[in-house]
Protein backbone atom coordinates (compact mmCIF):
# COMPACT_ATOMS: atom_id res chain seq x y z
CA UNK A 1 0.00 0.00 0.00
CA UNK A 2 2.86 2.29 1.16
CA UNK A 3 4.93 1.45 -2.34
CA UNK A 4 1.34 2.15 -4.43
CA UNK A 5 1.07 5.79 -2.37
CA UNK A 6 4.87 6.25 -3.30
CA UNK A 7 4.02 5.82 -6.82
CA UNK A 8 0.78 8.12 -7.17
CA UNK A 9 2.78 11.01 -5.12
CA UNK A 10 5.56 10.78 -7.74
CA UNK A 11 3.53 10.72 -10.73
CA UNK A 12 1.47 13.73 -9.04
CA UNK A 13 4.91 15.35 -8.62
CA UNK A 14 6.03 14.95 -12.13
CA UNK A 15 2.77 16.46 -13.54
CA UNK A 16 3.07 19.12 -11.40
CA UNK A 17 6.47 19.36 -12.65
CA UNK A 18 5.42 19.37 -16.65
CA UNK A 19 2.65 22.25 -15.94
CA UNK A 20 4.73 24.74 -16.40
CA UNK A 21 6.91 23.99 -19.00
CA UNK A 22 3.84 23.05 -21.00
CA UNK A 23 2.52 26.53 -20.26
CA UNK A 24 5.47 28.24 -21.11
CA UNK A 25 5.97 26.17 -24.48
CA UNK A 26 2.54 27.76 -25.41
CA UNK A 27 3.34 31.01 -24.11
CA UNK A 28 6.39 31.22 -25.90
CA UNK A 29 6.12 34.40 -28.82
CA UNK A 30 6.18 33.03 -32.51
CA UNK A 31 9.00 33.68 -34.75
CA UNK A 32 6.37 36.34 -36.64
CA UNK A 33 5.36 37.82 -33.10
CA UNK A 34 4.93 42.00 -33.74
CA UNK A 35 3.69 44.23 -36.15
CA UNK A 36 4.96 41.30 -38.85
CA UNK A 37 2.72 38.58 -37.54
CA UNK A 38 -0.21 39.37 -40.07
CA UNK A 39 1.18 40.67 -43.10
CA UNK A 40 -0.55 37.95 -44.98
CA UNK A 41 -3.34 37.06 -43.72
CA UNK A 42 -5.40 35.83 -45.96
CA UNK A 43 -2.04 33.68 -48.30
CA UNK A 44 -2.08 30.01 -47.51
CA UNK A 45 1.55 30.30 -47.22
CA UNK A 46 4.19 33.65 -47.31
CA UNK A 47 7.32 34.78 -46.92
CA UNK A 48 9.60 37.75 -46.60
CA UNK A 49 13.24 37.76 -47.81
CA UNK A 50 15.95 40.09 -47.81
CA UNK A 51 17.22 39.28 -51.64
CA UNK A 52 21.04 40.17 -51.34
CA UNK A 53 22.08 38.41 -48.00
CA UNK A 54 19.08 35.46 -47.67
CA UNK A 55 17.57 36.91 -44.43
CA UNK A 56 14.14 36.26 -43.49
CA UNK A 57 11.61 38.77 -42.42
CA UNK A 58 8.42 36.76 -42.22
CA UNK A 59 7.30 33.88 -43.26
CA UNK A 60 3.90 31.89 -42.66
CA UNK A 61 3.63 27.92 -43.50
CA UNK A 62 6.56 28.82 -45.88
CA UNK A 63 7.81 25.33 -46.24
CA UNK A 64 4.14 23.81 -47.41
CA UNK A 65 4.12 21.92 -50.17
CA UNK A 66 1.79 23.42 -52.90
CA UNK A 67 1.20 23.83 -56.72
CA UNK A 68 3.03 26.80 -57.92
CA UNK A 69 1.55 27.05 -61.09
CA UNK A 70 3.39 29.99 -63.47
CA UNK A 71 5.20 30.51 -60.69
CA UNK A 72 7.09 27.66 -62.01
CA UNK A 73 8.68 30.00 -64.82
CA UNK A 74 11.23 31.43 -62.39
CA UNK A 75 13.50 28.15 -62.53
CA UNK A 76 12.97 27.95 -66.35
CA UNK A 77 13.88 31.70 -66.61
CA UNK A 78 16.90 31.22 -64.33
CA UNK A 79 18.04 28.70 -66.18
CA UNK A 80 17.75 30.02 -69.40
CA UNK A 81 19.74 33.16 -68.04
CA UNK A 82 22.13 30.88 -66.97
CA UNK A 83 22.62 29.27 -71.10
CA UNK A 84 23.02 32.98 -71.72
CA UNK A 85 25.68 33.68 -69.48
CA UNK A 86 27.85 30.68 -70.33
CA UNK A 87 27.70 31.20 -73.78
CA UNK A 88 25.41 28.10 -74.83
CA UNK A 89 22.48 30.85 -76.01
CA UNK A 90 22.62 34.54 -77.07
CA UNK A 91 19.71 36.75 -76.98
CA UNK A 92 19.71 37.12 -80.73
CA UNK A 93 19.27 33.11 -81.45
CA UNK A 94 16.15 32.54 -82.97
CA UNK A 95 14.20 29.54 -81.54
CA UNK A 96 11.73 27.55 -83.94
CA UNK A 97 8.39 26.78 -81.94
CA UNK A 98 7.26 22.63 -82.55
CA UNK A 99 3.97 21.89 -82.25
CA UNK A 100 3.87 20.51 -79.39
CA UNK A 101 4.97 23.75 -78.08
CA UNK A 102 2.02 25.55 -79.73
CA UNK A 103 -0.53 23.51 -78.14
CA UNK A 104 -0.17 24.41 -74.39
CA UNK A 105 -3.27 26.14 -73.34
CA UNK A 106 -3.74 29.10 -70.23
CA UNK A 107 -1.83 32.12 -71.04
CA UNK A 108 0.33 32.14 -73.97
CA UNK A 109 1.91 33.93 -76.75
CA UNK A 110 -0.01 32.00 -79.43
CA UNK A 111 2.90 30.36 -81.33
CA UNK A 112 2.43 29.34 -84.34
CA UNK A 113 4.23 25.51 -85.53
CA UNK A 114 7.55 26.34 -86.72
CA UNK A 115 7.42 29.99 -86.10
CA UNK A 116 10.55 31.03 -85.09
CA UNK A 117 11.05 34.50 -82.33
CA UNK A 118 14.35 35.66 -80.92
CA UNK A 119 15.45 34.21 -77.13
CA UNK A 120 15.00 38.23 -76.41
CA UNK A 121 11.03 38.13 -77.42
CA UNK A 122 10.82 34.70 -75.94
CA UNK A 123 11.66 35.99 -72.21
CA UNK A 124 9.23 38.82 -72.65
CA UNK A 125 6.97 36.34 -74.06
CA UNK A 126 7.22 34.37 -70.44
CA UNK A 127 8.36 37.53 -68.10
CA UNK A 128 5.31 39.13 -69.13
CA UNK A 129 2.57 37.47 -71.07
CA UNK A 130 3.28 34.22 -68.89
CA UNK A 131 3.29 32.21 -71.95
CA UNK A 132 3.30 28.35 -71.48
CA UNK A 133 3.97 28.42 -75.33
CA UNK A 134 7.10 29.98 -75.46
CA UNK A 135 8.39 27.96 -71.72
CA UNK A 136 8.23 25.26 -73.97
CA UNK A 137 9.58 26.15 -76.87
CA UNK A 138 12.34 27.88 -74.64
CA UNK A 139 13.02 24.14 -72.98
CA UNK A 140 13.12 22.39 -76.26
CA UNK A 141 15.84 25.04 -77.21
CA UNK A 142 17.98 24.30 -74.48
CA UNK A 143 17.74 20.57 -73.45
CA UNK A 144 15.99 19.12 -76.92
CA UNK A 145 12.97 18.16 -75.22
CA UNK A 146 10.86 19.53 -72.22
CA UNK A 147 10.96 16.55 -70.30
CA UNK A 148 14.84 16.41 -70.46
CA UNK A 149 15.17 20.40 -69.35
CA UNK A 150 12.76 19.24 -66.32
CA UNK A 151 14.83 17.36 -65.64
CA UNK A 152 18.17 19.61 -65.60
CA UNK A 153 15.28 22.25 -63.48
CA UNK A 154 14.77 19.58 -60.69
CA UNK A 155 18.93 19.20 -60.89
CA UNK A 156 19.12 22.91 -60.01
CA UNK A 157 16.75 22.64 -57.66
CA UNK A 158 18.98 20.03 -55.64
CA UNK A 159 21.97 22.14 -56.19
CA UNK A 160 20.03 25.38 -54.48
CA UNK A 161 19.25 22.42 -51.56
CA UNK A 162 15.30 23.46 -52.15
CA UNK A 163 13.74 20.68 -50.65
CA UNK A 164 10.22 20.74 -50.70
CA UNK A 165 9.79 21.27 -54.91
CA UNK A 166 9.65 18.91 -57.54
CA UNK A 167 9.00 19.58 -61.27
CA UNK A 168 6.93 18.28 -63.55
CA UNK A 169 7.15 20.60 -66.40
CA UNK A 170 8.36 24.06 -67.06
CA UNK A 171 5.23 26.10 -67.19
CA UNK A 172 3.17 25.27 -64.28
CA UNK A 173 0.12 23.84 -65.72
CA UNK A 174 -1.89 21.40 -63.40
CA UNK A 175 -0.39 18.13 -63.15
CA UNK A 176 0.46 15.41 -60.35
CA UNK A 177 4.45 15.37 -58.90
CA UNK A 178 4.86 19.33 -58.91
CA UNK A 179 4.72 21.41 -56.36
CA UNK A 180 7.13 23.87 -54.30
CA UNK A 181 6.78 26.06 -51.44
CA UNK A 182 7.01 29.77 -50.42
CA UNK A 183 10.27 29.45 -49.23
CA UNK A 184 11.68 27.44 -52.23
CA UNK A 185 10.43 29.70 -54.64
CA UNK A 186 12.19 33.02 -52.75
CA UNK A 187 15.48 31.08 -53.10
CA UNK A 188 15.10 30.39 -56.71
CA UNK A 189 13.97 33.83 -57.00
CA UNK A 190 16.76 35.23 -55.40
CA UNK A 191 19.14 33.42 -57.34
CA UNK A 192 17.41 34.48 -60.96
CA UNK A 193 17.76 38.10 -59.19
CA UNK A 194 21.42 37.59 -59.47
CA UNK A 195 21.35 37.79 -63.11
CA UNK A 196 20.49 41.43 -62.75
CA UNK A 197 19.17 42.04 -66.38
CA UNK A 198 16.39 39.91 -65.77
CA UNK A 199 14.38 42.57 -64.19
CA UNK A 200 14.70 44.24 -67.99
CA UNK A 201 12.09 42.18 -68.59
CA UNK A 202 10.26 40.99 -65.34
CA UNK A 203 10.05 45.05 -64.61
CA UNK A 204 8.51 46.21 -68.31
CA UNK A 205 4.49 47.00 -67.47
CA UNK A 206 3.94 46.39 -71.57
CA UNK A 207 5.97 45.51 -74.37
CA UNK A 208 4.85 43.79 -78.50
CA UNK A 209 6.03 41.06 -79.76
CA UNK A 210 5.86 40.34 -83.61
CA UNK A 211 6.13 44.68 -83.96
CA UNK A 212 6.76 44.12 -87.63
CA UNK A 213 3.66 41.88 -88.75
CA UNK A 214 0.54 43.09 -89.65
CA UNK A 215 -0.81 41.95 -86.21
CA UNK A 216 1.49 42.85 -83.50
CA UNK A 217 1.04 41.00 -80.17
CA UNK A 218 0.58 43.43 -77.74
CA UNK A 219 2.30 42.05 -74.16
CA UNK A 220 0.74 43.67 -70.48
CA UNK A 221 2.58 42.11 -67.41
CA UNK A 222 0.46 40.03 -65.20
CA UNK A 223 2.38 41.33 -62.27
CA UNK A 224 0.28 44.65 -61.66
CA UNK A 225 2.45 45.86 -59.17
CA UNK A 226 5.19 47.17 -61.35
CA UNK A 227 3.28 49.98 -62.33
CA UNK A 228 1.58 50.37 -59.06
CA UNK A 229 3.98 50.04 -56.41
CA UNK A 230 6.90 52.34 -56.27
CA UNK A 231 10.57 50.16 -57.16
CA UNK A 232 8.41 46.82 -58.12
CA UNK A 233 10.40 45.58 -61.30
CA UNK A 234 9.36 41.49 -60.96
CA UNK A 235 9.34 38.83 -60.52
CA UNK A 236 5.75 35.99 -61.81
CA UNK A 237 2.31 35.77 -60.95
CA UNK A 238 0.39 32.34 -61.21
CA UNK A 239 -2.99 31.08 -60.98
CA UNK A 240 -4.65 28.07 -61.51
CA UNK A 241 -7.97 26.83 -60.04
CA UNK A 242 -5.92 24.24 -57.62
CA UNK A 243 -3.16 27.15 -56.19
CA UNK A 244 -5.29 29.86 -56.30
CA UNK A 245 -3.12 33.14 -56.99
CA UNK A 246 0.38 32.82 -56.71
CA UNK A 247 2.81 35.84 -56.81
CA UNK A 248 6.70 36.12 -56.28
CA UNK A 249 7.25 39.43 -56.31
CA UNK A 250 10.50 42.07 -55.91
CA UNK A 251 10.87 45.50 -54.87
CA UNK A 252 14.50 47.54 -54.71
CA UNK A 253 14.84 51.23 -53.12
CA UNK A 254 17.91 52.21 -52.60
CA UNK A 255 20.15 49.32 -52.38
CA UNK A 256 17.54 47.65 -50.58
CA UNK A 257 15.72 44.59 -52.55
CA UNK A 258 13.30 42.68 -50.82
CA UNK A 259 11.64 39.50 -52.48
CA UNK A 260 8.17 38.59 -51.41
CA UNK A 261 5.80 35.21 -51.99
CA UNK A 262 2.38 34.56 -50.96
CA UNK A 263 0.91 31.17 -52.67
CA UNK A 264 -3.08 30.69 -52.25
CA UNK A 265 -4.58 33.97 -52.25
CA UNK A 266 -8.22 34.56 -52.94
CA UNK A 267 -8.02 37.00 -55.70
CA UNK A 268 -5.56 39.02 -57.09
CA UNK A 269 -6.51 42.19 -55.34
CA UNK A 270 -5.87 40.63 -51.78
CA UNK A 271 -2.42 39.10 -53.34
CA UNK A 272 -1.65 42.56 -54.50
CA UNK A 273 -2.58 44.54 -51.37
CA UNK A 274 -0.78 41.77 -49.22
CA UNK A 275 2.60 41.62 -51.30
CA UNK A 276 2.42 45.37 -50.73
CA UNK A 277 2.05 45.29 -47.41
CA UNK A 278 4.56 43.30 -46.75
CA UNK A 279 6.83 45.47 -49.18
CA UNK A 280 5.82 48.46 -46.82
CA UNK A 281 6.65 46.44 -43.62
CA UNK A 282 10.46 45.34 -45.07
CA UNK A 283 11.36 49.11 -46.29
CA UNK A 284 10.27 50.81 -43.38
CA UNK A 285 11.87 48.69 -40.53
CA UNK A 286 15.06 47.59 -42.45
CA UNK A 287 18.20 48.68 -43.65
CA UNK A 288 21.12 47.24 -45.98
CA UNK A 289 24.66 47.79 -45.33
CA UNK A 290 27.02 47.03 -48.78
CA UNK A 291 30.00 45.55 -47.97
CA UNK A 292 30.82 44.97 -52.41
CA UNK A 293 28.93 45.93 -54.77
CA UNK A 294 28.10 44.48 -58.20
CA UNK A 295 31.55 44.53 -59.91
CA UNK A 296 33.58 45.80 -57.33
CA UNK A 297 37.22 44.22 -56.77
CA UNK A 298 37.26 41.62 -53.77
CA UNK A 299 40.61 40.27 -54.07
CA UNK A 300 42.90 37.65 -55.97
CA UNK A 301 43.70 34.16 -55.53
CA UNK A 302 46.63 32.35 -56.63
CA UNK A 303 46.37 29.46 -58.73
CA UNK A 304 48.41 26.37 -58.79
CA UNK A 305 49.65 25.39 -62.17
CA UNK A 306 46.46 27.81 -63.90
CA UNK A 307 47.29 29.19 -67.46
CA UNK A 308 47.32 32.85 -65.55
CA UNK A 309 49.10 32.63 -61.96
CA UNK A 310 46.34 34.66 -60.56
CA UNK A 311 42.73 35.21 -60.99
CA UNK A 312 40.96 38.46 -59.55
CA UNK A 313 37.80 38.33 -57.76
CA UNK A 314 35.13 40.45 -58.56
CA UNK A 315 32.14 40.44 -57.08
CA UNK A 316 29.33 38.86 -59.55
CA UNK A 317 26.46 40.58 -57.41
CA UNK A 318 25.80 43.09 -54.38
CA UNK A 319 26.84 41.15 -50.72
CA UNK A 320 25.20 43.27 -48.29
CA UNK A 321 23.77 42.33 -44.90
CA UNK A 322 20.12 43.16 -43.31
CA UNK A 323 19.76 45.29 -40.74
CA UNK A 324 17.14 46.93 -38.52
CA UNK A 325 16.80 50.96 -39.31
CA UNK A 326 19.23 53.04 -36.75
CA UNK A 327 21.89 49.97 -36.31
CA UNK A 328 25.01 51.47 -35.76
CA UNK A 329 27.88 49.89 -38.72
CA UNK A 330 31.09 51.05 -37.17
CA UNK A 331 31.62 47.75 -36.02
CA UNK A 332 30.69 45.61 -39.08
CA UNK A 333 33.98 44.20 -41.21
CA UNK A 334 34.70 40.98 -43.54
CA UNK A 335 37.02 38.58 -43.93
CA UNK A 336 37.34 36.92 -47.36
CA UNK A 337 38.95 33.57 -46.79
CA UNK A 338 39.88 31.70 -50.14
CA UNK A 339 41.06 28.36 -50.49
CA UNK A 340 44.11 27.29 -52.46
CA UNK A 341 43.53 26.36 -56.09
CA UNK A 342 45.13 24.17 -58.55
CA UNK A 343 44.30 24.48 -62.25
CA UNK A 344 42.04 23.46 -63.66
CA UNK A 345 39.70 25.77 -62.41
CA UNK A 346 35.80 25.83 -63.68
CA UNK A 347 33.35 28.88 -63.85
CA UNK A 348 31.04 28.53 -60.58
CA UNK A 349 33.26 26.55 -58.58
CA UNK A 350 33.32 26.99 -54.90
CA UNK A 351 36.39 29.06 -53.66
CA UNK A 352 35.61 30.47 -51.00
CA UNK A 353 33.43 32.27 -48.34
CA UNK A 354 33.01 36.02 -47.29
CA UNK A 355 32.01 36.14 -43.95
CA UNK A 356 30.52 39.41 -42.38
CA UNK A 357 30.79 40.08 -38.51
CA UNK A 358 29.44 42.57 -36.27
CA UNK A 359 31.97 42.47 -33.71
CA UNK A 360 32.76 39.28 -32.89
CA UNK A 361 29.33 38.17 -34.02
CA UNK A 362 29.33 36.58 -37.44
CA UNK A 363 26.15 38.18 -39.22
CA UNK A 364 26.47 36.26 -42.54
CA UNK A 365 28.37 33.91 -44.87
CA UNK A 366 28.34 34.36 -48.49
CA UNK A 367 29.78 31.42 -50.73
CA UNK A 368 32.26 32.41 -53.23
CA UNK A 369 32.40 31.26 -57.31
CA UNK A 370 35.04 31.63 -59.46
CA UNK A 371 34.24 34.05 -61.60
CA UNK A 372 35.31 32.27 -64.35
CA UNK A 373 37.91 28.94 -65.73
CA UNK A 374 41.04 28.81 -65.42
CA UNK A 375 42.98 26.07 -67.71
CA UNK A 376 45.94 24.23 -66.67
CA UNK A 377 49.18 25.78 -67.76
CA UNK A 378 51.18 23.91 -70.92
CA UNK A 379 54.37 22.89 -70.16
CA UNK A 380 56.19 25.48 -71.99
CA UNK A 381 54.46 28.16 -70.02
CA UNK A 382 55.65 25.94 -67.00
CA UNK A 383 58.79 25.72 -68.35
CA UNK A 384 59.17 29.34 -68.16
CA UNK A 385 57.97 30.29 -65.03
CA UNK A 386 60.16 27.43 -63.43
CA UNK A 387 63.32 29.36 -65.57
CA UNK A 388 62.40 33.02 -64.65
CA UNK A 389 62.14 31.69 -60.56
CA UNK A 390 65.36 30.90 -61.18
CA UNK A 391 66.72 33.95 -62.57
CA UNK A 392 64.96 36.29 -59.79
Amino acid sequence: MKKRCMRLFLLAAALCMAMPIAAFAEEKAPANAGSAADLAPSARSAILMDADSGTIIYEKNSNDKLPPASITKIMTMLLIMEAIDDGTIKLTDKVQASEYASSMGGSQIFLEPGEEMTVDDMIKGIALASGNDASVAMAEKLAGTEQQFVAKMNEKAQQLGLKDTHFANCNGLPTTDHYSSAHDIAVMSRELLKHSEITKYTGLYQDYLRKTSEKPFWLVNTNKLVRFYSGADGLKTGFTSEAKFCLSATARRDDLRIIAVVMGEPNTKTRNNEVAQMFDYAFAQYMTHSIFKEGDAMGNVNIEKGAVAQMPIVAKHQYSVLLKKGTPTTDIRYELQLEPLKAPVKIGQPIGKLIVFQGDQVLKEFPVDAPQSIDRAGWWKMLQRSLGGLFT
